[in-house]
């Protein structure tokens, strides 16, 4: 504590003090929420940017935020970010919403980052082929442990 601030609650009880330096720093913590949260609202990605460095900061954002008492839910989190990418990721934004995907930010990056190395080979057919063929996979690995797990039961029962 700076000397000021002591010689200013030196005369108080415990209660009275925690009570005013709630009062004091409780506007600096929503004055950091209010900015924290423009600067991830109004956050854009210019094309042509790099996708994991424009991610990365919008997680700080909200990870701030979530710091700060107000935490953002997975989806909506996610929302904004694909909110916030240009134009030229339209295609898996389709995608991924149409596949109604569920995925954390970190995988959501993963994903983005794949997506972004994809449209500098061959643009955005092969974001969308990228992406069918990941459901395709998660399918195939969804079916086969399920497959796995009947004919383990069945094999009990004989």
């Amino acid at each position: 504590m700076t000397p000021e601030l002591q010689k200013q609650h030196e005369d108080m009880v415990a209660y009275e003090m925690i009570q005013n330096l709630k009062e004091i720093y409780e506007g600096q913590a929503r004055q950091e929420r209010y900015e924290t949260s423009k600067a991830l609202f109004q956050c854009k990605m210019s094309e042509g940017s790099p996708v994991e460095a424009h991610v990365i900061k919008m997680m700080g954002y909200i990870q701030t935020l979530e710091k700060l008492g107000f935490a953002l839910n997975d989806e909506l989190a996610i929302d904004v970010v694909l909110q916030s990418l240009p134009d030229s990721f339209s295609q898996f934004i389709l995608n991924f919403n149409m596949n109604e995907i569920e995925k954390t930010l970190p995988q959501l990056l993963g994903m983005l980052r794949t997506a972004e190395g994809n449209m500098k080979k061959g643009g955005s057919k092969s974001v969308a082929r990228s992406m069918y063929n990941d459901r395709k996979r998660e399918e195939e690995l969804k079916r086969l442990t399920l497959g796995s797990l009947i004919n383990s039961k069945y094999s009990f029962c004989i």
